[in-house]
């Protein structure tokens, strides 16, 4: 037994230590964002209860949270409680034996701001630790640990350091960035301290940075980032929620609590830190535009394994399909129908004869008629579509009714249970409900009368208007009433396809309820085919991403960035990386050149605006060992133009290029051209011949490059 006194303190210490390690990690969700931005969906339902890829948004936000160990999770209740409750009582999270969680309370207020709900929790003293914040719109494969473990090392040697940020590397035209408005974060890199938040266009709308004189003196060294998502992910302590207490005038999270407390740092003393990741997935579904982006990105398994056929609901049965089609069990497909790449179809659903439905997302128990043409669009649970309709990126909620010969155009919003007549149009600037709306004070207002020049005859539903333009808080685009960007016309992401260079083509992917179920599905249960299915995955979305980023002029940075989450989510090999990178610059190269361009101007643009993302291909620059990188991504160049019009013309041209930028060293392209594979077969024999100049000029190069070396030793 240890004498008493001074040996027994540090016993008395460690047990403490261990104590404040074993203090259990909590979260609080923010169920409710205090926002339209949904409306008229959530006048009946809780934002956080939409369906996301036929699963409820918060569903994501729970296995963010259990995948970063929380124990105790608090649900920050708004609007619609009780049917949140009632959800959560019959979810797995509830479930003593199936959760996670080892508390999961609901927490109810009636605050009307992000502000009030945090000075209501301070009052509440819940937190007593490090905890989370999150919204209950959060959808991320992100490990937390690296976060947490940066936050408590800080934390220990400086208890100012109040919060860190969980901000995402995208680059600067990310499709789940804001839109409208831009978020400017500056922040020392040496201590990882974010200094200064704005949002641009600012409060004076404009687009100039003020930064305080000190800022300059006090640090060495300062970056100024605009290429940086907000996750929506705060790891806190408790003197955050003080600091919104002691400021009522604090009502948004980023431009009111973050902005005013880097400005003050100089009165309270309290630093908040980043943590900046550039791989994994995360984002919130803020808005409309956010919720198709982030569901097409779920649909081509960019947020992996958070993809539908890890069927995260009890009771799901999704199986994936070539051209990432999901489908349940039990849905009902008439033999002429064609279902075409990134289509989820829920169980119970039919689709009629002639109908076609592309990069759409449908519910459980729908009803698609006959020639009915769906493109870009989401359908909820129970809605039914009459035959001959057309529904173009449009939102329809749960049963609601759409009869025959409709046109439902893009950026339509229709509403829980609205029936729309025979043979109506329905604009895209309509958002059509049958719900009540509420007063200020929480009564209802007198519900609206069906709308014939709306909905048609014998049709039940009426146009939704906002009185309420919200302030635009947070880094989000700010949606306001019939506005621009309710239109999802322009959002959607190209469902152009690229065939690889060791599959078929997969322009259209279509099938029929005659095909067998095991020939039509990978099986769920397989390690084998689910690796060969996320390669094949890869192979073709990759490419795809590649090329519609060519398109759309995005950086090297952003579609590194987007290539390298595709790769981890798949295990794709390096190898693939070269090929999905080649096929996709080719494609584009080809697609200049039949747009009038010449071959030196094409192979220019595509080229030579990227040599980041190319020279990050090849990982054996300088090395005296071989050139394998390189010889393998000339070989896939000219196999891929080797059938192509004036592939011989393009590979001359494109191996000059690679040469010019010091992306292939003169090695590696001698190297490739003695290869035995640069041989086989005529028409790889036929594509290189014209390359055979640039040869002989590296050759001559070389020769020469020798004989002065042999002059320079023999003085």
């Amino acid at each position: 037994m240890p004498p008493k006194g001074k040996k027994g303190q540090p016993t008395d210490k460690s047990k403490a230590g261990e104590e404040e390690r074993e203090e259990p990690l909590q979260a609080v969700v923010l169920a409710d964002a205090f926002e339209t931005r949904f409306s008229p969906f959530t006048l009946e339902r809780p934002r956080c209860l939409l369906p996301l890829a036929n699963i409820p948004l918060i569903e994501y936000t729970f296995e963010f949270l259990a995948n970063a160990g929380v124990e105790d999770v608090y649900v920050y209740c708004g609007a619609h409680r009780e049917q949140l409750e009632e959800y959560i009582s019959q979810s797995k999270w509830a479930s003593q034996v199936s959760s996670p969680f080892s508390k999961m309370e609901l927490i109810q207020s009636t605050s009307h701001s992000i502000g009030d709900a945090m000075r209501d929790l301070d009052t509440r003293a819940l937190l007593v630790g490090d905890f989370l914040i999150v919204y209950g719109d959060v959808v991320s494969n992100l490990p937390l640990e690296s976060a947490l473990n940066a936050h408590r090392a800080r934390r220990q040697k400086d208890k100012n350091a109040i919060m860190t940020m969980v901000l995402r590397e995208a680059g600067t035209r990310h499709r789940t960035k804001a839109q409208s408005t831009n978020p400017v974060f500056v922040v020392d890199p040496t201590k990882d301290r974010c200094l200064h938040f704005e949002q641009m266009p600012n409060k004076e709308q404009t687009h100039f940075l003020s930064l305080d004189p000190t800022l300059l003196s006090d640090h060495q060294e300062l970056e100024i980032r605009q290429d940086l998502i907000d996750c929506g992910i705060d790891i806190c302590t408790p003197d955050v929620l003080a600091l919104w207490s002691d400021n009522f005038d604090f009502q948004a999270p980023r431009k009111g609590f973050l902005h005013s407390v880097l400005k003050d740092y100089e009165l309270n003393g309290k630093t908040i830190h980043t943590h900046i990741v550039n791989d994994h997935y995360a984002a919130r579904v803020r808005n409309l535009h956010t919720y198709d982006s982030v569901s097409q990105d779920i649909v081509a398994r960019w947020a992996y394994p958070l993809c539908p056929d890890s069927n995260l609901l009890r009771g799901q049965s999704f199986r994936l399909q070539k051209g990432n089609i999901y489908k349940e069990d039990g849905v009902v497909l008439a033999r002429d129908c064609i279902i075409r790449s990134k289509t989820v179809i829920g169980r119970g659903t039919s689709v009629g004869d002639g109908t076609v439905i592309s990069n759409s997302i449908i519910g459980r128990h729908c009803h698609i008629g006959r020639d009915v043409t769906i493109d870009g669009a989401y359908i909820w649970d129970h809605a039914s579509i009459g035959d001959g309709c057309k529904v173009e990126k449009a939102i329809i909620a749960s049963e609601a009714s759409i009869s025959r010969r409709c046109r439902i155009e893009a950026g339509a919003l229709i509403s829980y249970g609205v029936h729309v007549s025979e043979g109506q149009t329905i604009s895209g600037e309509n958002r059509i409900t049958r719900a009540k709306r509420k007063r200020e004070h929480g009564e209802d207002l007198p519900r609206g009368e069906p709308d014939p020049s709306i909905v048609g005859k014998g049709g039940d539903g009426f146009e939704y208007y906002d009185s309420n333009e919200e302030d635009e808080d947070e880094i989000v685009d700010g949606l306001i009433s019939r506005g621009p960007l309710y239109n999802l016309s322009n959002l959607a992401l190209s469902a152009e396809s690229i065939s690889t260079l060791n599959s078929e083509s997969e322009d259209d992917y279509e099938f029929s309820h005659q095909r067998s179920e095991a020939g039509s599905f990978v099986s769920v249960g397989s390690v084998d085919s689910h690796a060969s299915q996320h390669a094949h995955n890869f192979d073709h979305d990759a490419a795809a991403s590649i090329y519609d980023s060519l398109i759309e002029g995005h950086e090297s940075a952003n579609i590194q960035l987007e290539l390298t989450s595709l790769r981890m989510s798949t295990n794709a090999s390096e190898h693939q990386v070269r090929r999905a990178v080649v096929v996709s610059f080719v494609k584009r190269i080809i697609q200049l050149i039949g747009s009038g361009s010449n071959v030196r101007d094409a192979v220019a643009q595509v080229f030579g605006q990227h040599k980041d993302l190319l020279t990050r291909t090849m990982f054996d620059k300088n090395s005296a060992s071989g050139k394998v990188d390189q010889v393998d991504f000339m070989l896939l160049l000219q196999a891929d133009l080797a059938s192509r019009e004036n592939g011989d013309l393009v590979l001359l041209t494109a191996a000059t290029k690679l040469v010019e930028m010091d992306v292939i060293e003169d090695d590696g392209m001698m190297e490739w051209w003695e290869n035995p594979k640069s041989k086989e077969g005529d028409d790889m024999v036929k594509v290189r011949g014209k390359t055979q100049q640039l040869i002989d000029f590296l050759s001559q190069e070389s020769e020469e490059e020798s004989d002065e070396d042999d002059e320079e030793d023999s003085d």
